[in-house]
């Protein structure tokens, strides 16, 4: 819930914004410089379709592994270290990815990788929602618009690298220290303090964090709304049993944990797949193959740009349908009518429409009655990988018993499934 607070933030919390904004760019671009690699490991490997659906899906099974432990760092660290250690941690997994010379070793650091992507996920969340407390309004989609901004860079230094003929291991060194360090220097810059505090001027100014604290920073749910969620309509529903609302409660949560992987599902087809579907199935170059990703990010990035402003206009549920739709059409469209520019502008439609699914999910959840307070964030961000490890195992079957076009189907039937579960968002302003 967000909390009262002057017009404009003090100059800690603005640091901290920025600060907040640099770790989400690093995450975006340091998985983003090993996708358009991707094509050139799997030919060097000599990797089938299902085999490198399996392989990658290790970066989302070291995920899922991982997920609850980054509680444990955020208690123990606070977010923001936490964040950055698994910054510095994830570079590193995914320089091993592009130097590995087996399958199994390539697996190996992906999953380590993911591993450590799922404790900065959720730490710099964390942060990034104490920092909107601070402000006293929705910034969280500007968090996930830096984080699209950090992965077209990302892809942008990949398809450049490629182009000056660098090797893997030059390039991923450059940007395994590149974001390192801009990390590092971020951390000095984000809130001080313990997680837990509720509300403005309990900060003295930007520092790395001391205290221990809950998993996330939240503040109560009023108790006005203590006894109230949404139904599927998105109706707040009023009283009932503890059992009632229990069983409702589960109920939206388990709604946003699929609105959630719908997000997912579109980005994982976007990063594992979209280059090689470019560049196999429709030829192009491997440095024009690169676009497909580049375009569903730097779209996705506009959406979030503009997502509180529209949530603020229409309401959260109006949007994620509309963005459904979006989804579903546009990518439907390009590969019924497959053409390089088509798809290019296919998955743009998908980023796009997916652009507020996971910070809407996150938010929602993050506000449910009856949960402890950061229960709903952790439980979301977690299980929300499983559309990460599900999808590119999946589409690597459908891709080896009939075509990857074929596979891809996965983008807009996760359009339609946001478009039907989007009932469990609120209308609301906020």
């Amino acid at each position: 819930m967000t909390v009262e607070a002057p017009s404009r933030p003090a100059l800690a919390e603005r640091q901290a914004r920025v600060a907040v904004a640099v770790l989400f760019f690093t995450n975006g671009a340091l998985f983003a410089n090993l996708l358009p690699r991707y094509p050139q490991i799997k030919a060097d490997l000599g990797l089938s379709n299902s085999l490198y659906g399996l392989a990658v899906a290790a970066f989302p099974a070291g995920a899922i592994a991982a997920g609850l432990a980054a509680g444990v760092a955020i208690r123990r660290l606070g977010s923001a270290r936490a964040a950055v250690l698994g910054t510095l941690l994830t570079g590193a997994g995914i320089l091993a990815a592009g130097l590995a010379d087996s399958v199994v070793l390539f697996a190996g650091a992906l999953f380590l990788a993911g591993a450590m992507d799922a404790v900065t996920d959720v730490a710099q969340n964390a942060h990034g929602l104490r920092v909107q407390r601070r402000y006293g309004r929705s910034i969280i989609n500007s968090f996930h618009a830096v984080w699209s901004i950090g992965a077209v860079a990302g892809g942008s230094m990949a398809a450049a690298a490629i182009a000056l003929g660098l090797s893997r291991g030059q390039h991923l060194t450059i940007s395994a220290v590149v974001f390192a360090v801009a990390a590092c220097i971020a951390l000095r810059y984000c809130l001080s303090g313990p997680e837990t505090e509720t509300g403005p001027g309990t900060e003295t100014g930007p520092g790395t964090e001391t205290g221990p604290g809950a998993e996330t920073a939240n503040d109560p749910v009023p108790a006005s709304e203590s006894a109230s969620v949404p139904d599927i309509g998105g109706r707040v529903e009023g009283a009932g049993g503890p059992g009632t609302r229990g069983r409702r409660t589960v109920y939206v949560l388990a709604a946003l944990v699929l609105i959630a992987t719908a997000g997912t599902l579109v980005e994982d087809a976007g990063s594992s797949w979209a280059t090689l579907y470019l560049s196999g199935s429709l030829h192009a170059s491997v440095t024009l193959a690169a676009f497909g990703y580049i375009a569903l990010v730097g779209a996705q990035f506009i959406g979030r740009v503009i997502g509180d402003r529209l949530v603020d206009r229409f309401g959260q549920r109006t949007v994620a349908r509309a963005g459904g739709l979006i989804t579903a059409a546009g990518m439907g469209l390009a590969l019924a009518v497959p053409s390089v520019p088509g798809t290019v502008l296919g998955f743009a439609a998908a980023g796009l429409g997916v652009a507020t699914l996971v910070p809407a999910a996150m938010h929602e959840a993050d506000e449910l009655p009856g949960l402890k307070p950061g229960s709903g964030l952790a439980i979301v961000s977690w299980l929300m990988r499983l559309g990460f490890l599900a999808s590119p195992p999946i589409v690597g079957l459908v891709t080896d018993a009939t075509s990857l076009r074929v596979g891809l189907l996965v983008v807009p039937l996760a359009g339609l499934l946001a478009f039907l579960l989007a009932g469990v968002l609120r209308n609301r302003h906020h």
